[in-house]
């Protein structure tokens, strides 16, 4: 079990990477927020011991992301519709990059991975490839074709 003064630094280094991989994956405030929980709480609790921050930080977005796809298939999840059946976004975008935002979630989950771990955290192909488990010429594949799928949603060459 790792100490308190551990897990303050932890979360307030990753925080903001782990609530926008959850707000990609789940699109609903209330559940980035359950997520970011437990994120938090198997990394106090879990005996892995972090050979640097690049392999502390890998794991985190590998637990946040294997946490999103456990509460997405959830047979809670799939069974019940919420009462209001509104829309909750864990980050409200900005006007100017909502549509970037709303064509990045609407990709492919693999793709999106790809896009994110690239784009918003600087990850490598090779470093993607490891975090995910997927052969680098793999992940160069899901970049193109998320490129290419984002030039069709967005309309042009501005944003890919």
């Amino acid at each position: 079990m790792r100490s308190e003064q551990e897990a303050n630094r932890a979360i307030e280094q990753y925080s903001d990477m782990v609530r926008r991989i959850c707000a990609i994956h789940l699109k609903n405030y209330h559940d980035t927020q359950d997520i970011f929980q437990t994120v938090f709480l198997k990394y106090v609790l879990s005996p892995v011991v972090f050979e640097n921050e690049a392999h502390e930080k890998a794991w985190l977005i590998r637990v946040t992301i294997n946490a999103c796809k456990d509460l997405l298939k959830s047979f809670f999840r799939s069974h019940v519709v919420s009462m209001q059946e509104q829309k909750e976004q864990a980050i409200a975008p900005s006007e100017e990059y909502s549509d970037v935002l709303e064509a990045v979630q609407s990709l492919p989950p693999k793709y999106r991975n790809a896009i994110y771990l690239y784009f918003y955290e600087g990850y490598t192909a090779p470093e993607i490839g490891t975090i995910l488990g997927k052969n680098v010429n793999t992940v160069y594949t899901y970049l193109t074709r998320a490129k290419k799928l984002l030039r069709e949603k967005l309309g042009g060459d501005g944003y890919a």
